[in-house]
């Protein structure tokens, strides 16, 4: 199974790359762009079967590792091969 986790900043956080990246579009003549929150995205492959099992996994991954939890938040997904 592959698991996804996408990790952002909290609202609220000041999110410098996302600013850049709007001043870019903006500057790339892309007017309607309001707002950019970057973040990141992890896939992980698993050695499990169990949807639950492997969005367990992921979670405890995400809360231990992979996301700051006091100024970034996270979501979990899995797809099965």
């Amino acid at each position: 199974m592959k698991a996804v986790v996408t990790v952002m900043l909290k609202e609220g956080v000041l999110d410098p790359q996302g600013k850049a990246i709007a001043q870019a579009l903006h500057g790339l003549g892309f007017a309607a762009v309001a707002d950019v929150r970057a973040g990141k995205v992890i896939e992980i492959e698993l050695n499990e079967t169990d949807p639950e099992a492997a969005r367990a996994m992921a979670t405890e991954m995400a809360r231990k590792l992979l996301a700051n939890l006091v100024i970034e938040r996270f979501s979990v997904q899995v797809e099965s091969k």
